[in-house]
């Protein structure tokens, strides 16, 4: 199963990097809108922040910071293979990080993950059943599966959806994937 992961990583990474800067904007900008209308309630939300060629996140945490949304990020630990939570009232405190990740290092306002309400989590690749592919360390799967009362939501760009994407017992499926073109549902549902 390992070998079809890898392969399937792999022509994502491929089908996301035939993307131009201009188009990740403009799609990242649909990905937004789509996720601002299914955060609304919500008062707590953690959002991972974007490297290039993720889907980016900075006009989302700044819309949230904006509707008084406590903010959430997470802060990779290499040594535990775990995620720090902090607080992100101010992106300006943003460095890059492990990974080359942007975290707040030095300025962190400890979270707790019992808070978070919903999680917006970045997908190598997605199936429309939920599944999704990170990198492949397994960060994300392990929080989720600690700490599993959270709504899961999956972002990327349509053109890393597969047909279907191998799931272990440790994969966490997502409630939702958002991409440019819609919102998936857990079964599959396009919205």
């Amino acid at each position: 199963m390992s070998q079809t992961k890898a392969a399937l990583r792999l022509r994502a990474k491929e089908a996301r990097s035939l993307l131009s800067p201009a188009e990740i904007a403009t799609c990242s900008a649909g990905i937004e809108e789509k996720l601002l209308g299914l955060l609304d309630g919500f008062a707590t939300v953690m959002v991972y922040v974007a490297k290039a060629p993720e889907v980016e996140t900075m006009g989302l945490i700044a819309a949230l910071n904006r509707r008084g949304v406590r903010v959430v990020v997470p802060i990779i630990e290499r040594e535990t293979c775990s995620l720090r939570l902090s607080y992100l009232p101010d992106p300006g405190v943003l460095v890059p990080s492990t990974f080359d990740v942007p975290e707040p290092i030095g300025h962190e306002l400890p979270a707790r993950p019992e808070e978070v309400e919903v999680v917006i989590i970045p997908m190598l690749a997605f199936d429309a059943e939920g599944n999704r592919l990170g990198y492949g360390a397994g960060y994300y799967d392990r929080f989720l599966c600690r700490y599993p009362h959270p709504k899961k939501i999956g972002i990327a760009f349509s053109c890393q959806q597969a047909g279907r994407i191998p799931a272990d017992e440790n994969d966490v499926k997502m409630d939702y994937i958002v991409t440019e073109k819609g919102i998936i549902r857990h079964n599959g549902r396009v919205i």
